[in-house]
């Protein structure tokens, strides 16, 4: 049977139009294709992996967020509450290890990504299903080197692992960590290389270019920075390695090396790895407010195009990271006109959201409100970054809380609300079951407070001078650490809380139906929870993605 797609599902707020009799596809789900231990770890399901990455993400991502909480308790007191000097430097270097490595990287791609992908494009799985098995299974190899890193004294450098202090000097654990990071690195690579051979082979029928979600375009333009990109981090840890096992003269002056070639090369990966964390939640909030609106997204071509312009030009901003290195001024004057310009196509996709959502029926639903919070966010984050990008005051705020806000806005209060977005809008099709939506609108809401409270005191400490990764601070800092504080402690249990109800929906919710939300797209089409091959027959597609009815777009909320 040929499934003719990209129609509009049924009325979301029909219940009768929910599906709630359990069908006999959903009997033979994924979820259900075996229940012992050896039918998940040697899975090749991508939507079982995608599962995997979920709880594993999720564990890191507590492990992370513990650290935050510790270092926020110390700073409760302008001389530190709880940890010594040294503490302080491991905690947050734990802290910016695994929620950039194995939170913010991963998460929206491999879990989302590989779940999704796939029945997106009217695909069986991936195009290479045991390698996506061991990519995540080199993922889980490299966080158990961090844990043991952890576990047995910690690092002091700091995430960013400078060079010659790492190389040279720190009495930390650096080459198991910065082995664990190369570890991972392979589990990216060979994500995106999976990501972009499955769009450009594994596409039904009818499924062009022009017809792709955006969702999958975004994912499809990280693909490109995570090969392209992430090999030269592997070189540069592994240099680091050298130079501190074997004293060769790589980055340290005494030996002959050159601390700023380690910075050109760490922030030639890890400018575009902002956008690795980014760019896929642009793609999730595409997805939520097209359906939110019950309308296509606004210059769809032009949202599709912006996600690659904003991976080609991420790869030719890294040299702002470095403003006050001594590097040439007119370097820096590039750079900052490259950095400025990579505003443009970021700005161009949040001018289409909100044309999108214009005399849009809203539906006040929690993927919408992450949507939201996430536009809110990015806009905050963006518009900071226009600061940081101009060379006189990126001086001023240079290695301050200035920057620690900003780019918490955009890595942390962007992606993460994107993540959830992205959790609430598709859980229904990941498990087949409703969760209660007054629980999801609170913990939106709480979420947005809590980060706001949190993060924009930090603007304001940066501006003030403040500098990042000092122990202590003058007194007349203590009220805004305290405001940033108790943000922290109010994220800390938000963040809990979606974790609760939607376990519990998991075993207790009603049934979802195929497309609770009805919105369009392929993977709409299919029970919730999807069978194990997606689809009974390869679907074909025959019209432009988010076809929404004409009748249901004029409508106001």
């Amino acid at each position: 049977m040929s499934i003719r797609t990209l129609k509009a599902g049924p009325d979301r707020d029909n219940l009768d139009d929910r599906g709630l009799s359990e069908t006999p596809a959903q009997r033979t789900s994924y979820l259900r294709a075996g229940n012992s231990l050896r039918s998940w770890f040697f899975t090749t399901d991508h939507k079982r992996i995608a599962l995997l990455y979920l709880a594993s993400v999720t564990i890191f991502f507590f492990i992370g967020g513990a650290a935050a909480a510790l270092i926020r308790i110390d700073l409760l007191e302008p001389n530190g509450l709880i940890l010594t000097n040294e503490g302080y430097n491991r905690a947050f270097t734990l802290h910016g290890v695994i929620m950039v490595w194995f939170f913010l990287i991963p998460s929206i791609p491999n879990t989302f990504g590989n779940f999704l992908i796939p029945i997106m494009i009217g695909a069986r799985d991936m195009a290479f299903p045991r390698l996506n098995l061991a990519s995540w299974y080199i993922y889980i190899l490299g966080g158990l080197f961090t844990v043991y890193v952890l576990i047995s004294g910690g690092v002091d450098t700091g995430w960013t692992f400078y060079t010659p202090l790492s190389s040279m000097f720190a009495n930390g654990k650096v080459v198991l960590a910065a082995t664990a990071v190369f570890i991972v690195g392979f589990s990216s690579i060979l994500t995106g290389l999976n990501f972009i051979v499955t769009v450009h082979k594994l596409r039904c029928p009818g499924m062009t270019w022009g017809r792709l979600p955006l969702f999958v375009w975004s994912h499809y333009a990280t693909a490109l920075i995570l090969v392209l990109a992430t090999p030269v981090l592997a070189i540069t840890l592994a240099l680091i390695a050298a130079e501190r096992l074997f004293g060769v003269g790589i980055f340290n002056p005494a030996l002959g090396g050159d601390p700023l070639l380690y910075q050109h090369l760490f922030w030639f990966y890890s400018h575009p790895a902002v956008y690795i964390m980014v760019l896929p939640a642009l793609g999730v909030v595409s997805e939520l407010v097209a359906a939110a609106a019950r309308k296509p997204v606004f210059g769809y071509r032009f949202v599709a195009g912006c996600s690659i312009a904003i991976a080609a030009i991420g790869f030719l901003v890294w040299g702002h990271h470095m403003f006050v290195s001594g590097q040439s001024i007119y370097a820096s004057a590039v750079f900052s006109f490259l950095s400025l310009a990579v505003a443009v196509p970021s700005g161009i996709k949040v001018y289409n959201w909100t044309a999108t959502l214009y005399k849009g029926h809203i539906a006040i639903d929690p993927p919408f409100l992450f949507a939201a919070s996430f536009i809110g966010l990015f806009v905050v984050g963006g518009l900071t970054g226009l600061i940081l990008a101009m060379l006189a005051v990126d001086v001023h705020v240079h290695d301050t809380y200035f920057v620690i806000a900003h780019f918490h806005y955009i890595m942390v209060g962007g992606t993460v609300a994107a993540y959830f977005g992205a959790l609430h809008y598709w859980w229904p099709k990941i498990t087949g079951r409703l969760y209660p939506l007054v629980w999801g609108r609170l913990t939106a809401l709480m979420i947005f407070l809590g980060f706001n409270l949190t993060f924009f005191p930090q603007f304001v400490l940066g501006y003030l001078g403040m500098p990042r990764r000092y122990h202590h601070y003058p007194p007349e800092f203590h009220v805004l650490n305290v405001f940033s504080s108790t943000g922290a402690s109010i994220l800390a249990v938000t963040y809990l809380l979606p974790f609760l109800y939607l376990f519990w929906s998991f075993r207790y919710g009603d049934a979802a139906g195929p497309n609770p939300w009805g919105a369009t797209g392929l993977e709409w089409t299919v029970p919730s929870p999807p069978p194990k091959h997606n689809f009974e027959t390869t679907p074909t597609v025959d019209g432009p993605p988010y076809d929404y009815p004409v009748e249901r777009q004029g409508q106001h909320g």
